[in-house]
């Protein structure tokens, strides 16, 4: 089982939400942590939630400027989980090209960015730990997820990469697909969302996964057979269960 007692992790996208839960789990397991989102005043008060070591650390992941300046301030980690992301649902009728694009510049692009910040080190050194945040949306289009779903599509082929990649060597992969999470994101939502999760169940199941030495969960396990099931289906009966709407 993996000790964080003393270890220097990154996380990115932790001023509230999953990213804040899973931070609280990490400092009272002696974790030193590196808190990073966009709103400096959300993270000091973040900082100021934890039982242990932490500091803020301000930055944008839609700016390959901003990931580098923070980059430059980072130091060494031992581990960076990326947590970073934005939502709005959208179907292809609708299209936002403002809102797609930033989507897929933050959910995805951002944690190429967060990545890269800290895995050459990682590798020279070798050993690290890189946890990335996918989601059940991921697995496979679904309706009105123009976007998001393709955007955490990417992040979670990227994880599986890396892991390809660095299985056998001391820079630890680790993917996390969570389903529907009770946060202002999903506050946007105006359908019922099965098996939704308070934040703090969603970072514990989190935190027990970065534990292990298992590369990949998705939770919660009984909805999560729904979109994994949903990959071994052909065309013509996967899109039969999304009706067209007008």
């Amino acid at each position: 089982m993996r000790s964080f007692l003393g270890k220097r992790y990154w996380l990115v996208g932790a001023s509230e939400g999953l990213g804040l839960a899973l931070a609280r789990k990490l400092s009272a397991a002696g974790a030193d942590l590196i808190l990073s989102a966009r709103n400096a005043e959300a993270l000091a008060e973040a900082v100021a939630s934890l039982p242990g070591k932490a500091t803020a650390l301000p930055v944008d992941v839609g700016s390959s400027a901003s990931v580098t300046a923070a980059a430059a301030q980072l130091g060494a980690v031992d581990g960076m989980v990326f947590l970073a992301g934005v939502y709005w649902p959208m179907r292809a009728q609708d299209w936002d090209a403002t809102a797609a694009e930033a989507m897929a510049d933050i959910n995805f692009t951002g944690c190429v960015r967060a990545v890269g910040a800290v895995l050459p080190g990682m590798v020279a050194k070798g050993r690290g730990h890189i946890v990335i945040t996918g989601s059940l949306s991921g697995f496979r289009g679904l309706p009105g997820a123009i976007g998001y779903a393709a955007s955490k599509a990417g992040t979670m082929v990227l994880a599986e990469s890396l892991y390809a990649d660095l299985r056998k060597t001391g820079v630890k992969v680790q993917l996390a697909n969570p389903g529907f999470i009770r946060t202002r994101l999903t506050a946007k939502n105006d359908f019922a969302m099965p098996f939704i999760m308070e934040p703090d169940e969603a970072a514990e199941i989190m935190f027990r996964h970065m534990q292990s030495d298992r590369f990949k969960v998705s939770f919660p396990t009984l909805f999560s057979w729904v979109f994994r099931g949903g990959q071994f289906l052909p065309d013509w009966l996967y899109y039969r269960m999304f009706p067209p709407k007008g």
